[in-house]
């Protein structure tokens, strides 16, 4: 058993890389802002760089934007992203500036920005949720489909490639709970932070005390469902754990305070809900015809 421990304890920190991480989060940012009014400039400049965010981070994320007129642009691709204002074409990477909505087009840039969202999240503090939002819900959906897999006996999915051979882990908990701690450290760098095993040792100790909860939770319930029936539950159960873990870790980032037992409680409950909606969503994938 104590072997087993270990080997999976090896393979968990084998399959992270914080310097991989760190490059992503601290890749220079640089947004390009065309606009026909100072006034809208300024809008611009709110929205990447609220007023009332600390001073340091503010100027940071000045730094990173640049007023580059309101003619049309010959080189958009120097920057991440382009925001432009009413009547101003859009470039391949630009987006129309909406001030009634920062919200949805802040999930819009974010969306569109794969492979960027750690640099962006850490530069502007406007993208950090819906960053967040994504990280959770791709890592959630990794382990869901991971548990579906491993339950399955002779079974390789076929169009899904997940990001570590299966056959690497002694068991499924030491992927879920590798996942969960990457989720740890790529929130922690959106936010601005410090990336490390040593800087987020408490989150790891967290993640790692509750790994075994999760996996009792699922069992319990595939043991009450005959045959195939507790696929859909179990991989549910490790989608819920995955987001609601999440959801705690971006909380403590944000506000220094985690989830309240009772949000804990509700999160989860919705949490559960769109697991068993994107297991129903995964499953065909991996069982053609379930």
């Amino acid at each position: 058993m104590a072997l087993n421990v270990l080997r999976d304890i090896k393979q968990i920190y084998a399959g992270l890389n914080t310097e991989e991480i760190r490059a992503a989060a601290w890749r220079d940012a640089n947004v390009g802002l065309q606009a026909s009014t100072e006034e809208e400039y300024v809008r611009m400049e709110a929205f990447l760089a609220p007023p009332g965010i600390d001073p340091n981070v503010r100027q940071a994320a000045l730094r990173a934007t640049h007023r580059i007129g309101a003619t049309p642009i010959d080189s958009p691709a120097k920057y991440d992203f382009v925001l432009c204002g009413q009547g101003i074409p859009l470039p391949r990477n630009g987006f129309l500036f909406d001030p009634t909505d920062y919200n949805a087009m802040a999930k819009l840039i974010v969306a569109e920005n794969d492979g960027k969202e750690l640099s962006l999240a850490r530069t502007f503090p406007m993208l950090r949720k819906p960053v967040c939002d994504r990280l959770i819900n791709k890592v959630s959906r990794e382990n869901a489909l991971f548990s579906l897999v491993t339950a399955l006996p002779n079974v390789i999915p076929s169009i899904i490639e997940l990001p570590w051979t299966l056959g690497e882990f002694a068991t499924d908990t030491a992927f879920l709970t590798m996942n969960q701690i990457r989720l740890a450290l790529t929130i922690a760098a959106a936010h601005g932070r410090p990336v490390g095993y040593m800087e987020q040792k408490a989150e790891m100790a967290a993640i790692a005390a509750g790994a075994f909860g999760w996996r009792a939770i699922a069992r319990e319930l595939v043991g009450k469902i005959p045959l195939g029936g507790g696929l859909i539950p179990k991989a549910a159960v490790a989608f819920a754990g995955t987001y609601v873990v999440g959801l705690g870790l971006e909380k403590v980032n944000r506000t220094g305070t985690g989830l309240s037992r009772q949000e804990k409680q509700d999160a989860y409950a919705d949490a559960f809900e769109k697991g068993k909606e994107a297991v129903r969503e995964l499953a065909p994938q991996v069982v053609p015809g379930s």
